[in-house]
């Protein structure tokens, strides 16, 4: 027996999805809705079961998206996506691994469900525009406009700069082991002074419910002596796992010239049940 295509094409079925939400319990409910319409498809009559299944999670997704949306309005504080434990391995596709990265997934906050699936079906996945106007009800035309303005869109708000993997695990490297010191001075020396920190506490954890601006400032938040800080990869990049007093938080870097330029910090726990086993990125 043939393995079901949807079992085959899972991971990246998983992927378009979470990318789209930003939230991997959401996608898998995605995944399961998708399931159950699979399975009462006539398989026969499917000339590409790739495509049509990454229709039907784009649909199911976009209904998703659009209910999160009224939601995430009342969310208290700042909403970061939720982070995935990921092998090194993933920061082998350079393109993926920026595209499911905590700041990109930040940034396609900042674009409307159309736009974001739009975004990802075409920059990520690079599915012709007929195959992403069948997912999304619109024209080619009109998808390929979507797409325009959502890739401008991003390119405004994502890193300007790129660095090497060896820097980024390097700084990385460096802010870990400051923030396990806790000392505030060496915090200091591996964050750019106009350093942002955003903290995601969804109301359930302590943190900052606004983002935090300038050095000074952040070294003095984090400088916290009693924390066993630990190096894990987070959406494909190096990343850190904290734990206090019980409590578990993530961090994920923008690191820019050699500094941290962005902190995003995840502490609401709903958000921290996959730090334990490696999630199945593709595309």
């Amino acid at each position: 027996m043939t393995e079901d295509p949807f079992v085959t094409h899972r991971s990246p079925l998983f992927t378009v999805a979470y990318e789209m939400l930003g939230s991997a319990a959401d996608a898998e409910d995605v995944l399961q809705e998708s399931w159950l319409r699979w399975a009462d498809v006539d398989r026969a009559q499917v000339r590409d079961p790739r495509a049509y299944l990454v229709r039907t999670v784009t649909r199911q997704a976009l209904n998703r998206l659009r209910t999160l949306s009224r939601s995430r309005e009342e969310y208290v504080g700042e909403w970061l996506p939720e982070p995935l434990l990921t092998s090194p391995d993933i920061a082998e596709d350079v393109e993926l691994a920026e595209n499911v990265s905590i700041a990109m997934l930040t940034v396609l906050e900042t674009l409307g469900p159309t736009e974001r699936a739009v975004f990802v079906l075409r920059e990520v996945f690079e599915i012709p525009y007929g195959e992403i106007a069948g997912a999304v009800g619109k024209s080619a035309a009109t998808v390929r406009q979507i797409a325009r303005r959502a890739r401008d869109h991003v390119a405004a708000r994502r890193p300007r700069v790129q660095v090497s993997r060896s820097e980024q695990q390097a700084v990385v490297e460096r802010f870990l082991a400051a923030l396990r010191t806790g000392q505030v001075q060496e915090l200091l020396d591996v964050m750019a002074p106009d350093v942002v920190l955003i903290a995601d506490g969804g109301g359930l954890a302590a943190a900052a419910p606004a983002p935090v601006h300038g050095a000074e400032l952040v070294a003095k938040m984090l400088a916290r002596p009693d924390r066993v800080v630990s190096a894990v990869w987070l959406n494909g990049a190096p990343a850190g796992r904290i734990e206090s007093d019980g409590r578990l938080a993530a961090v994920s870097l923008v690191v820019e010239n050699g500094k941290v330029a962005r902190i995003h910090a995840m502490a609401n726990p709903r958000k921290l049940t996959r730090l334990d086993e490696p999630a199945e990125l593709a595309r």
